[in-house]
């Protein structure tokens, strides 16, 4: 039992991974909210923009230049890539920072620059920065100070595909990514398409041949290949509030077979307590892990020769954003991993 908590500042709290982030640290043992930032909001409380949370005691929204740090010992960052660096890179030095923006994902300034129209605004945190894929990144957890959190859709795709490149199962000259997530991945701020009349019983693919995700995927790949990789990744909106499904068409090392595909994510994932195998022939599905941590994971063989087809589910805002945050946080508190995050998957 968890006896001394530490007092947490969640950023950009009327957003909907903020949102979560405040629903998953309610739960938590370990965790105490001691402030809450949203510029746009302040002064409000949260219960005036989310109903479902005005039950609890919260503080109010606050500017984050009014909040008093002294005391406060982590923040989860759940603000707009730019606004995050901007903001981050200004806050005491004795905080603990988990950032669920894209802003220190990428190792290279020119890369962020080159995806994301601007120059960074603290390239020395980039290499300070850890790339938070939980089961990827625990050795160095314990001792960081800047976490970024992976993007939904990459957390999907290396928690399928990293298993299997270790293992020397797949090849990564012909990588295709067929990715659908719900409408709560663009975000609260009004778009027009992603108004009900528009998304309302209907889908279609977004950021086509250039979304930002891209470089995150190939440079995780890459890391993990150490060789140069490019992917076809095409992301489609899906007419649901939250829930995340990634298809990886790839091809198979010569000499391996779906069995050993399968046999190499077992291995791997055996001891994990939220990336799963699933049954031989189940395919994955958002409703088997909504609001729950988990990402199910499954492997097929594709009827064109040598290649299979590895497809992955999880809930975009929590093992996508904040309940991986959660995680991380917890590693870097030297707190147990799965504290707070235990809820088993809502159904239906």
């Amino acid at each position: 039992m968890v006896v001394d908590r530490c007092h947490i500042a969640v950023l950009g709290a009327s957003g909907y991974t903020g949102a979560d982030a405040v629903r998953l640290a309610l739960g938590h043992p370990g965790l105490r909210i001691a402030a809450l930032g949203g510029d746009s909001k302040a002064g409000l409380a949260l219960g005036e923009i989310f109903p479902h949370l005005g039950l609890y005691d919260l503080p109010k929204l606050q500017r984050v230049e009014d909040i008093a740090w002294d005391g406060i010992e982590a923040v989860i960052g759940c603000l707009p890539h730019r606004a995050s660096e901007e903001i981050l890179s200004r806050l005491p030095a004795h905080l603990k920072l988990v950032d669920l923006s894209a802003d220190f994902r990428l190792r290279s300034a020119a890369v962020y620059q080159e995806w994301y129209g601007r120059a960074h605004s603290s390239p020395h945190l980039l290499g300070e920065a850890v790339y938070g894929l939980t089961e990827w990144a625990r050795p160095a957890l314990p001792s960081a100070r800047l976490v970024a959190c992976p993007g939904c859709y990459p957390t999907a795709v290396l928690l399928a595909l990293l298993p299997l490149i270790e293992a020397g199962i797949i090849v990564l000259d012909d990588v295709i990514i067929d990715a659908k997530s719900g409408v709560t991945g663009a975000g609260r701020s009004l778009k027009e398409a992603n108004l009900f009349a528009e998304i309302g019983e209907s889908t279609h693919a977004y950021g086509i041949g250039a979304h930002r995700h891209m470089p995150e995927i190939e440079q995780q790949l890459g890391l993990a290949s150490g060789e140069d990789v490019r992917v076809n990744f095409t992301p489609h909106l899906l007419p649901m509030s939250r829930g995340e499904l990634v298809t990886c068409h790839v091809r198979l090392a010569p000499g391996s077979t779906c069995a050993d595909a399968r046999n190499a994510l077992d291995l791997a994932l055996r001891q994990e307590a939220f990336v799963h195998l699933a049954p031989e022939g189940l395919s994955p599905a958002t409703r088997h892990v909504r609001g729950s941590n988990h990402c199910l994971i499954n492997v097929f063989a594709d009827r064109l020769p040598g290649r299979v087809i590895v497809i992955a589910a999880i809930d975009n805002l929590v093992k996508g954003s904040a309940g991986q945050a959660v995680q991380n946080l917890n590693l870097m508190l030297n707190l147990r991993e799965g504290l707070g995050l235990e809820q088993a998957p809502l159904f239906p």
